[in-house]
């Protein structure tokens, strides 16, 4: 939009740009439509657009054949948004995007986010919108410049800091460019810059406990000029052995430490990896009958029939709990699945097995879990006779770090649409649970 079409627009809505909202409008076309294009969009992308005021971005967005959602907090410019850009494709939601429900960008196509971010609460939204539970692999955003610099800042920089190590474990960020307070109507009183965070491969993301890993880096961060040893006393047993492997002084400081660093001090925390081949499996026949027991990796290998158990979690109003498999799982990583799932172990049988599993995977308990039926093993199921049950809790859960990466209730038509329409994003064995209701 061009800076007369800003006026003649809030001149219609009645208002003026509130500061306090960190309303401040791009007026420069090709600026919008060069942010817009780093968004690298492909046709069927499902955007987000992060407050998009009178449409600066969202006109340039609206050219592609995607889905696109529009949040904005100001109602005053509703009618305007809704008179340009409603149409079947377009969603227009009134709230503040801190409100926004991630799980309805889920099941509606690859997710993709951009937007002009208030100053006043970037920091929060870019936390939210780059969280386990995001589905997007993408985001460009135009942040205050300060801000954009301790995205991609470096070790031993007054730049660096927590926000920076916290999120590029999982997401790269890039420094696109620099843009002056000139291109907004009012001008801001700082430069802003535009960035793009790229969700790393899965091969770029070392195992470990992520909720450790981010209360170490604040706290190690929280008083920037102390000593680590000082700020994190539970490390002093292993100190000398973690500087002598970091090589680093004792002295070392939070901003000293490299991303690969910190997930090294993290594994000397709480050591462990994502999972063990040490497991012993009952092998049985055609009948699911017990032959023998042999290691988790040679049962694997050799595709041995063996078993497992699914557990499908209801509270009260009739939503499913879904857990999105951890990265580092051996099958299906990252996948959305059942509640809860897990091998029977040498030994135990499938109730026995169910309730370990919730207790390991979730951290709660279940006395009465209804059997829903049985699955055959074939190679949908990997070769395993799978029990399935169901159960109610309401929560709070309490997911292993190493196991479950994110879990949410979704209600059932929208797991039913969602499956529907991408069944690539979950589990196959899911999938055959799910016909079980």
């Amino acid at each position: 939009m061009k800076l007369s079409e800003i006026q003649l627009a809030l001149e219609r809505c009645e208002t003026q740009p509130t500061r306090s909202l960190g309303q401040n409008f791009l007026h420069d076309q090709n600026l919008a439509r060069w942010i817009v294009g780093a968004l690298h969009i492909q046709p069927g992308d499902h955007v987000i657009e992060i407050g998009p005021g009178l449409g600066s971005l969202t006109e340039h967005l609206a050219a592609h054949d995607i889905r696109l959602t529009l949040i904005e907090k100001d109602a005053r410019f509703l009618p305007h948004l809704e008179e340009k850009f409603q149409n079947a494709r377009t969603e227009i939601l009134c709230l503040d995007a801190l409100d926004y429900d991630l799980r309805q960008a889920w099941g509606k196509g690859p997710v993709k986010i951009i937007g002009n971010l208030p100053y006043y609460v970037s920091t929060p939204l870019i936390a939210k919108f780059t969280s386990a539970l995001s589905p997007a692999s993408r985001l460009v955003l135009t942040l205050q410049l300060e801000l954009a610099q301790r995205l991609n800042a470096t070790p031993k920089t007054r730049e660096y800091g927590a926000l920076t190590v916290c999120v590029n474990r999982r997401w790269k960020a890039s420094h696109l460019r620099k843009l002056p307070a000139s291109v907004f109507f009012p001008a801001p009183r700082v430069d802003s810059a535009v960035i793009a965070l790229d969700r790393r491969p899965v091969s770029d993301v070392r195992p470990l406990d992520e909720l450790l890993f981010d209360a170490l880096v604040r706290r190690g961060f929280s008083e920037r000029r102390k000593q680590l040893r000082n700020l994190l006393p539970e490390l002093k047993p292993v100190w000398s052995a973690l500087i002598a492997e970091l090589k680093v002084p004792e002295t070392v400081r939070a901003e000293e430490l490299s991303l690969a660093q910190w997930e090294m001090l993290t594994r000397f925390a709480r050591p462990g990896g994502a999972q063990s081949g040490g497991e012993m499996f009952d092998v049985v026949d055609e009948n699911d009958r017990v032959l023998r027991a042999e290691a988790r990796e040679t049962v694997h290998v050799n595709n041995f029939l063996h078993r497992a158990v699914h557990i499908l979690i209801f509270n009260r109003q009739g939503d499913l709990l879904l857990q999105r498999r951890s990265i580092w799982k051996d099958r299906n990583p990252g996948l959305w699945d059942s509640s809860a799932a897990g091998h029977v172990d040498s030994g135990e049988d499938y109730l026995e097995a169910a309730r370990r599993e919730l207790h390991e995977e979730l951290g709660v308990e279940i006395p009465c879990l209804e059997p829903l039926g049985k699955l055959v093993p074939c190679e949908q199921t990997g070769w395993e006779f799978i029990e399935v049950y169901r159960g109610t809790h309401e929560g709070p859960f309490h997911p292993a770090p190493m196991e479950v990466e994110v879990a949410a209730f979704f209600r059932r038509d929208v797991v039913r649409a969602w499956t529907t329409g991408s069944p690539g994003d979950f589990s196959p064995v899911f999938l055959l649970c799910l016909d079980l209701l």
